[in-house]
């Protein structure tokens, strides 16, 4: 075989080796390794049912954030496990929200550098027949400085009937990045 060929031979091996690792280390951002998680978890009750069956939702939501490149990108991972009795009810809610941030960490409060709200009352109100479900915010980036940075979050519920606009219910942040 001619050196030729027998470099072009290796070249093609070798990149269908890497191939192979590149694609199976390919993924979502939540099975991204250099991502920085924490979960934590919140059950809500529907303040405008009183009745004799379960009506919480109990929620489990993961933060998470990284740094690239002088960029910070963070996402949420949102799931529950809400009343089986209810689902395909589209009267439970008026509207519902996660609020994603990403934030500064300074001493004090740390100020929010971009943020951006996801929509999933629908998804609560469609969950699975047993009530259950999950979602994944999309990705939010902003440029980073030498500072550090997290990924914060909260969910909005605004229940139908009980007078009230959005109940916030928060959630414990990403580590630093």
């Amino acid at each position: 075989m001619s050196k030729i060929l027998r470099k072009l031979a290796v070249t093609a091996v070798a990149t269908m080796a890497l191939g192979g690792t590149t694609l199976a280390a390919a993924g979502t951002a939540s099975a991204d390794t250099s991502y920085h998680c924490r979960t934590s978890s919140h059950s809500v009750d529907n303040p405008s049912y009183g009745g004799p069956y379960g009506d919480n939702f109990d929620f489990s939501v993961k933060l998470c954030a990284k740094r690239s490149s002088g960029v910070i990108s963070s996402y949420a991972k949102i799931s529950w496990d809400g009343p089986a009795w209810f689902v395909n009810d589209t009267s439970m809610f008026d509207a519902a929200r996660f609020h994603l941030q990403t934030k500064r960490s300074t001493s004090g409060a740390d100020p929010v550098v971009k943020w951006a709200n996801t929509g999933m009352e629908s998804k609560l109100e469609h969950g699975d027949t047993n009530g259950n479900g999950s979602m994944t915010t999309g990705v939010i980036k902003s440029s980073a400085g030498s500072s550090r940075y997290l990924s914060d979050g909260y969910i909005q519920l605004n229940w139908n009937e009980d007078g009230k606009r959005y109940r916030t219910t928060y959630f414990a942040a990403s580590p630093t990045v």
